[in-house]
């Protein structure tokens, strides 16, 4: 059974309050109890693995109420599932011995950038083999949210329809979760492993760049 539009909560039916939860959520890096690894791939891996397995447990376990109490645990799972991906790269990054070097750029790119790459355009660029992470102002997190938000509330759209088949739709919504966290840590672990920096100077705008980061 389809579920009206007109009956979409808002939650759904606005993404301004995703890309104001991601802005909130972004805004503090999580610490980490994690200790710098000699192996930190392999402790990377194993962090990702564990993380993996709690987003999909946690996911699935919000996705079973059915019909419109359903609908109403969609942006509550989206916050839980980043609280756990977000301490998974603070983790990863403690791992490479790089946790004082994790900012709010670097957050939001190992978070969203298998979202939509396109909303970093211009704020992350190559450079030879280094990552250049520029500087963004407030207004300019603003629209990279705004970006991403529209992105994850479309997906949200296709998600919530499952919690009108609960335990089938539970599981859908969890082994998601455990792909999508897993997109995640490789973006961090591939981030962590090879150089990167920050430029500084605070980018108000669009600003070219030498390579978009791909």
């Amino acid at each position: 059974m389809s579920k009206p539009s007109s009956q979409l909560p808002a939650v759904i039916a606005d993404h301004s309050r995703v890309t104001q939860a991601i802005l909130d959520f972004v805004s503090q890096i999580p610490d980490s109890k994690i200790e710098g690894s000699r192996n930190p791939e392999a402790e990377a891996r194993r962090l990702a693995a564990r993380a993996a397995q709690r987003a999909a447990l946690t996911a699935g376990s919000l996705a079973l109420p059915p019909g419109p109490l359903g609908w109403l645990t969609v942006l509550p799972e989206l916050i839980a599932i980043w609280k756990i991906q977000a301490q998974m790269v603070s983790d990863i990054a403690a791992a490479y011995g790089q946790h004082s070097e994790l900012g709010r750029e670097q957050m939001l790119w190992c978070l969203f950038r298998h979202t939509t790459a396109q909303a970093f355009r211009d704020l992350v660029v190559r450079v030879g083999d280094r990552l250049l992470f520029r500087r963004i102002t407030y207004s300019v997190a603003e629209h990279v949210a705004k970006t991403v938000g529209i992105k994850v509330t479309q997906r949200a759209v296709g998600k919530g329809i499952s919690r009108w088949l609960p335990v089938v739709g539970a599981m859908g919504v969890g082994a998601y979760a455990y792909y999508d966290t897993g997109q995640v840590a490789r973006t961090a672990i591939a981030m962590f492993g090879a150089p990167f920096s920050t430029d500084e100077a605070p980018v108000e705008g669009g600003a070219p760049t030498d390579k978009a980061a791909t």
